[in-house]
């Protein structure tokens, strides 16, 4: 008598498989059921060797469909506990890019098609490797040991354990030299950056120069409040300083780090220039220090010229960006009014969230989970490297060595805005740097790799490199997303 092979769950037949990639097929299975509402949130997957003999294969395929399927955030599976699907939040139309431009009137965004889609959209964090045990056990920790004054209305530049927990930090790890009296706690960068413009424009200190290209969303977030973005070309160097120099503003906006998008590290020549330059101040955005692959790390800036320099940070790409927590260190003339401005803002920043985080930077195990990400990254942007190298030989790959996005420049005449809205269309949405300058220069994709395990990430690369046909003409209309940080 034959045996009958097959799982009532979900009715999978192993028939319809491919002959090679049993995990790719069942984890696909796995994830339309979730998408469609077939397995609705806490259904209990079968257990791993149960599912494994019903379809007649090896149990690691069934334990590595389980492990993609909770690094994607769609179930949850712990040692005892079994396998459960999660309560998915409801899949927008109009998929939140990473920083939507500030204030009422918002630009289109673009849309991913019905049904399945992989959104490259830069500026997004591996949400599902937030540290929800080692947060949740600080949580209960600093609950218990939290005085009751300590819960009522407190110090607006933040509670004083944080700031004395960052400053060495910061000392260790970017290098900057300031005492826990110099930081201001905000609701991440881009609190940041609206704190300084509103400060920059009640002096008149406009125009302000930003890098070309560079963050859409925070030329949109300066322009919002009241300031005038000057752009000043980027070159593999970095900003060019003498472009900066004849355009004569006194104030600008820089991600040296690491550029955005371009990836590129400011140069030594170019950062001796700066420093000699005689504008009024620098701000600079650290929007994703901790992560490096191929590179020594780059010190901040700040540390050069304090007196001119604004430094802004956060856990947005770190932990997660809906903790909305940052920092300001800005030259000590300008930290009244800043700290004014806030008080006057929100009265200041959450108290629990800062205490768990100065938890967690005194214990080690923010370090620890940085540590763990950043080889979790590394993985996945060797993954979506390595398809798109070999696939599309004719385009340049550079930004690899640090962050969490990569910018594939592209054969001179292609119309990025085209090709991304033909990748929109076939499921997978990426930034055209066109829609990041306001200058003119060579085109070139935006990839954003951190939200996606390898095997989707091979999967979109493997469409970029089906869908991108050369040459195009530029005849279609860009539509212009925010990024936030």
């Amino acid at each position: 008598m034959d045996q009958t092979v097959g799982a009532d769950f979900l009715q999978l037949d192993p028939a319809t498989a491919p002959t090679r990639g049993l995990t790719d097929w069942l984890a696909n299975a796995l994830r339309t059921a979730i998408a469609d509402g077939r397995l609705t949130p806490g259904t209990r997957f079968p257990a791993t060797r149960v599912l494994a003999g019903e379809l007649a294969v090896s149990r690691g395929v069934v334990v590595e469909a389980y492990r993609r399927l909770v690094d994607e955030g769609l179930v949850s599976g712990r040692a005892g506990g079994g396998t459960h699907v999660l309560a998915q939040r409801s899949r927008p139309a109009q998929p939140e890019p990473a920083r939507p431009a500030p204030g009422p009137a918002r630009l289109p965004r673009p849309r991913l098609p019905a049904g399945e889609g992989i959104d490259l959209s830069p500026g997004v964090p591996d949400l599902s490797a937030f540290p929800r045990s080692t947060w949740l056990r600080a949580e209960r920790a600093v609950l218990a040991e939290t005085a009751p004054e300590d819960l009522g209305y407190g110090d607006p530049r933040g509670h004083p354990r944080l700031r004395a927990a960052l400053a060495p930090w910061l000392g260790r790890t970017r290098g900057l030299r300031i005492h826990p009296d110099d930081i201001l706690v905000v609701a991440g960068v881009a609190q940041a950056v609206a704190l300084l413009a509103q400060q920059l424009h009640g002096e008149g200190l406009d125009p302000i120069a930003v890098e070309d290209p560079g963050s859409r969303g925070a030329v949109d977030e300066l322009e919002y409040w009241g300031l005038r973005p000057v752009p000043v070309p980027v070159d593999r160097d970095g900003i060019k300083v003498d472009a900066l120099v004849r355009c004569g503003a006194p104030t600008v906006f820089l991600t040296p780090a690491h550029q955005f998008p371009t990836g590129v590290v400011l140069g030594p020549q170019r950062r001796r220039e700066l420093l000699e330059w005689d504008g009024e101040l620098i701000i600079e955005d650290d929007y994703d220090a901790e992560y490096r692959y191929d590179r020594a790390p780059v010190p901040a800036m700040h540390p050069s010229a304090p007196d001119r320099i604004a430094y802004a940070g956060s856990t947005s790409k770190s932990l997660a960006p809906a903790l909305r927590l940052g920092w300001l260190v800005a030259p000590r003339r300008r930290q009244p009014e800043l700290v004014a401005a806030k008080h006057a803002t929100d009265l200041g920043s959450p108290t629990v969230p800062q205490l768990v985080l100065a938890r967690l930077l005194e214990s080690g195990e923010y370090d620890r989970h940085v540590r763990l990400v950043r080889a979790r990254h590394r993985a996945r942007r060797d993954a979506l490297l390595e398809v798109l190298s070999a696939a599309l030989p004719e385009a340049t790959v550079t930004g690899v060595a640090a962050g969490l996005h990569l910018l594939v420049m592209l054969p001179d005449g292609v119309d990025d805005v085209a090709l991304a809205d033909d990748l929109r269309d076939a499921g997978v949405l990426v930034h055209p740097v066109s829609w990041h300058r306001r200058l003119p220069g060579p085109p070139g994709l935006v990839l954003g790799y951190a939200s996606h395990p390898p095997d989707r990430l091979r999967a979109a690369a493997a469409t970029i490199a089906r869908v991108a046909r050369w040459p195009r003409r530029p005849d279609r209309v860009s539509v212009t997303p925010g990024l936030l940080r």
